[in-house]
């Protein structure tokens, strides 16, 4: 008998969306539930689920808990038997984590910018660490607009790039589409070869 997970997500989690498109194409949904946490709240039991109190974590029957996003994306497609998302041994395996990690490494600056003003005051406001933040999402996607991943192939890398964009789309800590239209190409022909990503996308702000 298959075994059952739950996912610790929301719908708005840029790092949740990453795994919720990971189920959809490996076919897990039947498989996972999705239970919404709360990060801001002490008595969520996502902290002792994850030390961290970050999303998203995956449930195991077995009590295991397994955490961050690439984590559980390598645990799915190991339990999906296939090695569609990320390959599963050789330098093509480490190139497609690298990608991954400067994907991901977009999103984490775009949060802690969005942070900057959720958790501060605006007369508090950090110009510097704001301008440190963009300087990172800059250079990254200096180096996509360069040598963009294969917008016809649903990898790890697409999935993360691809949630980026939906983030800085969706939270707008920043402008990106003006001075970068290759990526905005890829960005509309990956979601039109992976249906995932609009299943995935974030209920409108």
């Amino acid at each position: 008998m298959s075994e059952n997970y739950v996912l610790r997500s929301t719908l708005t989690s840029p790092f949740g969306r990453k795994v919720r498109m990971a189920i959809d194409v490996l076919g897990l949904s039947d498989r996972v539930t999705i239970i919404p946490a709360d990060t801001l709240d002490e008595t969520d039991t996502l902290r002792q689920q994850n030390p961290l109190g970050k999303l998203p974590c995956l449930l195991l029957a077995d009590g295991t808990v397994l955490y961050d996003s690439v984590v559980i994306v390598e645990f799915l497609q190991e339990i999906a038997g296939t090695d569609r998302l990320l390959p599963l041994r050789g330098l093509e395996r480490y190139k497609a984590l690298t990608l991954t990690t400067l994907a991901d490494g977009i999103t984490d600056a775009a949060l802690l910018m969005v942070y900057e003003g959720r958790f501060r005051d605006q007369g508090m406001y950090s110009e510097r660490w704001l301008k440190h933040q963009r300087g990172k999402i800059m250079r990254a996607l200096a180096a996509f607009e360069a040598a963009p991943p294969d917008p016809h192939k649903t990898g790890i890398a697409a999935i993360a790039l691809g949630c980026a964009f939906g983030y800085l789309d969706w939270r707008k800590p920043m402008e990106w589409r003006g001075e970068h239209p290759r990526l905005v190409e890829w960005l509309d022909a990956f979601a039109r070869h992976e249906p995932a990503y609009a299943r995935t996308r974030a209920p409108a702000a």
